[in-house]
């Protein structure tokens, strides 16, 4: 298998994707990347359970998971991809800041059961700025999309 073959077909597991992420539970909102392009495109799993805390209060007779965590579970899955393709960490002191959304359109709801697909590709980066085209499945059917902005930024220490 060649080193591309090996990029494209990259696997996370979720103790792999905390050395990505800053986020922890509840607010971790990636299980599983099941595959990424270096610099280019990243495809993660979120499953979505009726133990989720958010469920409590929304709504307890009708859990539905809320849009704005559909578009931050898309954020962090970019955000991994961003990390990895600069094999940087927060470890290390950097963070990909939330930065805006554009053209956000949520076209069904996620329920407990639900094993939602976020896919994310590099549109632009410039200057540590980053924009992604993303959207979210469930099976072959389209959850919602959005354009993602995210900063990368070195913490203050």
């Amino acid at each position: 298998m060649n080193l591309q073959n090996q990029e494209n077909n990259m696997m996370m597991n979720v103790e792999e994707i905390k050395e990505y992420l800053p986020q922890r539970y509840p607010f971790l909102l990636v299980d599983r990347v099941v595959s990424m392009e270096m610099g280019k495109s990243i495809v993660a799993y979120k499953n979505v359970s009726v133990n989720e805390p958010f469920f409590n209060g929304h709504f307890p007779d009708y859990p539905i998971m809320p849009g704005v965590l559909i578009i931050e579970a898309l954020a962090q899955a970019a955000g991994v991809l961003g990390f990895k393709s600069q094999e940087k960490k927060p470890k290390d002191g950097y963070l990909y800041y939330f930065v805006g959304a554009d053209d956000v359109r949520l076209k069904r709801p996620v329920v407990p059961g639900d094993c939602l697909t976020l896919e994310a590709t590099i549109i632009t980066s410039k200057r540590g700025i980053y924009k992604f085209a993303c959207r979210a499945s469930v099976g072959d059917e389209l959850v919602g999309e959005a354009t993602i902005m995210c900063a990368e930024r070195k913490r203050e220490q």
